[in-house]
């Protein structure tokens, strides 16, 4: 059996010894080029003395990658009992270094296991669940977020959304939030090509460092009035926040009513929330 840099073996070979074939129901598209993965490992900066995340490891391509670009600790969080062989080849390879938990990454709390040290999470995430985890991580404590650094990769569509300007089409809820809390932006895309089995869609690597300084808000709040908003984006504020106010609410924090949920600025948003 042919081996690689890292010394172990091909993952075509993995795949085929452990009979890995890719689960659509678990959103799983498996990335063999270790060029693109050792890239996704250099994309999340430093890992020497980080805690690393990485949920849905597959075989283990991104998770050899993260090793040999020097991280301290990788938790490889895996939903599929049938990866598991794999990923305990790569945790001999590296004693001490990673660790394989099996489990829903919906369901795990990171901030507990990161127990205050410092901390990167760099993933390609299952498509059905990534936005869903995204919002996990960047609500769990606004305040004091366990993460230091985010380096996911997602469907582009969603991509687009995370890093949305105002006044752009994929501006929206999402777009709000990860402004709110984070500077993100699209750092490479990843052609369908590269994955087995190919998706239909081009997905990217999002990069995303938490704000230095953000504008006071109310996380619950913010929802509200974002969910309102973009629920009708198509109509007027005055239309669509009736339920909270309309108007008067718009009025009070000097906001045209005329206008449209895709025009305001996250600092709007905010500021609309703090009226409530």
């Amino acid at each position: 059996m042919a081996s690689t840099p890292d010394g172990l073996p091909p993952l075509r070979d993995v795949v085929a010894t452990h009979g890995l074939a890719p689960k659509k129901a678990l959103g799983q598209n498996f990335l063999f080029d270790l060029n693109l993965t050792a890239k996704i490992a250099r994309a999340a900066g430093p890992l020497d003395g980080f805690t690393v995340f990485e949920i849905g490891p597959g075989p283990g391509g991104l998770t050899r990658a993260l090793l040999a670009q020097g991280a301290t600790r990788v938790v490889a969080i895996e939903r599929d009992a049938r990866c598991l062989p794999a990923l305990a080849q790569i945790a001999a390879h590296y004693p001490g270094r990673l660790d394989v938990m099996e489990g829903d990454a919906l369901q795990i709390d990171l901030a507990a296991i990161a127990d205050g040290a410092p901390a990167r999470i760099v993933a390609n995430l299952p498509y059905n669940v990534g936005t869903q985890l995204l919002i996990n991580w960047l609500t769990a404590d606004p305040e004091h977020p366990f993460w230091s650094s985010m380096t996911l990769m997602f469907q582009k569509e969603v991509g687009q959304r995370i890093v949305a300007a105002p006044g752009s089409n994929h501006y929206g809820r999402l777009g709000v939030l990860a402004g709110w809390l984070t500077h993100s932006e699209i750092l490479f895309d990843v052609p369908p090509q590269a994955f087995t089995p190919p998706p239909k869609v081009t997905s990217s690597v999002v990069g995303l460092e938490p704000l230095p300084q953000r504008l006071p808000c109310a996380l619950s709040k913010l929802e509200h009035v974002t969910q309102a908003a973009f629920g009708q984006r198509r109509k007027m504020l005055r239309q669509s926040l009736k339920p909270l106010g309309g108007e008067a609410l718009l009025n009070r924090v000097g906001i045209d009513p005329a206008r449209r949920a895709e025009t305001l600025s996250v600092a709007e948003f905010c500021a609309l929330a703090q009226a409530l």
